[in-house]
Parts: structure tokens; C-alpha cells; sequence
């Protein structure tokens, strides 16, 4: 009896030990001038739990912060931000409300035949907060329009994809069989003979621009702050231009539309944001949209040459720390 006696009174002695060196307190009433690091078992009725003292309050030791895995991860101005250039996964560790940046594929422009090709429309640009759940989110990072040929309506671009929020590839430029431009997150450009500028998706962009008639040349893409510019006589039109954002903690611009192509007139440039230049006959070949921006590819000048490719996409997560 006396050996356990004994033994109860050590365990008494060490967990008071413990208790003063750990500074932890088990009572229904928080410890007065605590430091971080302190810990408080709070034994108030239906509560029962462990809480820590950060330097300001007492927070619940369940109470994980909030992070993710997934893209390329920086830390500017109190915001994770992450950043993808590729398709990949957006892993979150328990339920929360983040900001994004979806931006699709831009569309190619047209290609060139014995007149010139409309330019590239941009990807769709969607910006805004959505609420996200303690799971693998698979994140998809449009592509680009590859560049179209000779004769070759321009190439749609590939749409991007977060969670529930689709933002729509660019529509590809049109080609002097195929005047018209393509439907898109933002359309392309039309082309000779009057072909109309393609539609925008609500939301996401603006439409390209239209061919006025009677001319061999390219009009811009739209971009997703500007409808593409339409031909001016024997001049094409320059692309859309993109839109501004600061999600990263720098305003950056993104998704501008091709220039449409050109016969023998000046060189149509592409919308801010990353749009390619249209092409000119038998002397400037077409540019592309630069890459993760989402931008529309320029017409093909005439004369049989090849479109500038649309520019791949990008999303960005970002969340306060």
C-alpha cells in the first residue's frame, strides 16, 4: 500500500512539474498575462479544449492555419500566391475563400492565302473569390492556338479551368475562305470581303473585329478589354487590348488580341497584353501572343504566309497569410 501510495504522489509531483514549466493551466478562466506559447486547458462546460496563446489571443491548437500546395508559391504583401504556368493540383488543408485569375488559351490567327488573315482572339479572363474545400483541385492551363497555315482558319485556344470556373479559349482568326472570325472567350478577327469579327463569351472578353468590305485584309482579335479593331480601307486592325490585374502583387496586363494581317500596308499591332503583330505580304511574318498570357496569335499577311500562334494561359490562386 505504502509503494502505491508512494507512486501516486510522484505522478502528482511530475504532472505539477510539468504543468509549471509548460505553464499550463486547466481552469474555465483564461490565465491572466500570458505569454505566447502558453498553453490553457479550458475546462468550461461543452468546451474541454486546448488552446495556445499566440502574443495577442488564445487560439484553439486545432485551429491549423490555412495553407495549399500546388504551382510555382510566393509570399507578396501578406498574400500566398500561387502561380500556374502548366496544368496541375490545387491542394487546400481545410475549407476557405480564395481569389483567382483564370485565363484561357489565345485563339492563331488566320492564315494567309492570296489575301490576308484576321488576327487571334484572347483566352477569357476571369477574376474574382470563390470558396474552396479540403481537397485535390485539378488545375487545367489552357494551351494556345497553334499557328495555322497557309489557307487554314486560325486555331482556337484551349480553355483553363479552377474548380468550378471555366474561362473560354480564344477564337481563332478568319481565313479569306472562311472570313468570318471564331466564337471565343474573346473572338477573332474577320477578314477579306466583309467577314464579321467572331463573338466574345459574356463575362470573359470582347469580339474581333470585322473586315468592311472589299479589301484583302486582317481585322484584330478581340482582347479582354477591348473589341479588336476593325480595317480602316486597306489597312487591317490591331488587336484588343488586354486587361490589367494585380493579383500578384504588381499590376500586370494579359490577354490582348492579334493584329490582323496585311497586304502591302503598315504591320497591325497586337493588343497590350501580349497580342502578336499581324504579318505583311512577302516581307513581316505574323507573331505570336506571349506565352501564359492568354493572348490572340496575328494574321498571316497575304500571300500565302503562316499565323502567329495564340499564347498559352495561366491561373493564380492567391490567399492572406
Amino acid at each position: 500500500m505504502s509503494k502505491a501510495r508512494n507512486s501516486i504522489e510522484d505522478l502528482k509531483t511530475i504532472d505539477a512539474n510539468f504543468a509549471a514549466k509548460a505553464k499550463l493551466t486547466k481552469s474555465t478562466t483564461a490565465p491572466s498575462s500570458p505569454a505566447a506559447g502558453d498553453m490553457w486547458f479550458d475546462t468550461t462546460p461543452d468546451v474541454d479544449a486546448m488552446k495556445v496563446y499566440n502574443g495577442t489571443a488564445w487560439k484553439l491548437m486545432s485551429a491549423f492555419p490555412f495553407a495549399a500546395t500546388g504551382g510555382a508559391i510566393t509570399t507578396v504583401g501578406g498574400y500566398k500566391i500561387h502561380t500556374f504556368t502548366s496544368s496541375g493540383t490545387f491542394t487546400a488543408n481545410q475549407d476557405a475563400t480564395v481569389e483567382y485569375l483564370v485565363i484561357a488559351g489565345g485563339g492563331s490567327g488566320g492564315g494567309g492565302q492570296t489575301f490576308a488573315g484576321g488576327g487571334g482572339g484572347a483566352g477569357g479572363f476571369r477574376t474574382a473569390s470563390i470558396d474552396v474545400t479540403d481537397s485535390a483541385i485539378t488545375v487545367t492551363v489552357g494551351a494556345g492556338g497553334a499557328a495555322a497555315g497557309a489557307s487554314t482558319t486560325g486555331i482556337d485556344g484551349g480553355d483553363s479551368v479552377f474548380s468550378t470556373i471555366t474561362s473560354v479559349g480564344g477564337g481563332g482568326g478568319g481565313r479569306q475562305s472562311v472570313n468570318a472570325g471564331r466564337v471565343g472567350g474573346s473572338g477573332g478577327g474577320g477578314t477579306y470581303n466583309g467577314g464579321a469579327g467572331g463573338a466574345a463569351t459574356a463575362g470573359q472578353g470582347n469580339a474581333g473585329g470585322s473586315n468592311t468590305g472589299g479589301y484583302g485584309v486582317g481585322a484584330g482579335g478581340g482582347g479582354a478589354g477591348a473589341v479588336g479593331a476593325n480595317n480602316s480601307s486597306s489597312n487591317g486592325g490591331a488587336g484588343g487590348n488586354g486587361l490589367a490585374s494585380s493579383i500578384t502583387g504588381s499590376s500586370v496586363t494579359r490577354a490582348g488580341g492579334g493584329g490582323g494581317g496585311q497586304e502591302g500596308g503598315s504591320v497591325r499591332s497586337g493588343g497590350s497584353g501580349g497580342g502578336g503583330n499581324g504579318g505583311r505580304q512577302n516581307s513581316t511574318v505574323a507573331t505570336a501572343g506571349t506565352a501564359n498570357t492568354g493572348s490572340g496569335g496575328g494574321g498571316a499577311g497575304a500571300g500565302n504566309q503562316t499565323s502567329g500562334a495564340g499564347g498559352s494561359g495561366i491561373v493564380i490562386v492567391r490567399y492572406a497569410v
